[in-house]
């Protein structure tokens, strides 16, 4: 198999943007975190308990996504940079190397999108059966 330079460059604009979409997941679940705390100090109602221990194993999926990301593009880049320095075999296999730390980081991505559909799952359960007692909470 032949590669050139310009292979692993052209992963640069993918992995930028599932970085961003791994931030932007980050962001909304600190924003939810933060909310629910306030809401916690309020009411300390136990389906709060349940919600907590989803988010903080989300947050960890989330960290461990950016994480293989990251290092995802800086063996990209030092696949790149072999390549340049002419050494194709090793820039091959840094570059192997490089889509299996960014197949890992979608793999947890898929997994965090399950854990989260989970957890809006419990939340329509909650909101029928409020439903069906006439609207009480």
């Amino acid at each position: 198999m032949e590669i050139s330079i310009t292979t692993p460059a052209l992963l640069f604009p993918a992995i930028s943007l599932l970085l961003l979409a791994f931030t932007n997941r980050f962001l909304t679940l600190a924003n939810l975190i933060r909310e629910l705390h306030s809401r916690y100090k309020v009411d300390h109602n136990e389906v709060f308990v349940g919600q907590i221990a989803n988010l903080k194993y989300r947050i960890r999926l989330i960290r461990d996504m950016q994480a293989f990301g990251v290092t995802s593009l800086l063996f990209c880049t030092a696949s790149m940079f072999a390549l340049f320095a002419g050494w194709t075999e090793v820039g091959k296999w840094i570059f192997g190397f490089s889509l299996i730390l960014m197949m890992i980081a979608l793999a947890l991505s898929l997994r965090e999108i399950q854990v989260s559909v989970v957890a809006l799952d419990l939340h329509l359960k909650n909101m029928e059966a409020n439903i069906a007692q006439g609207g009480e909470k």
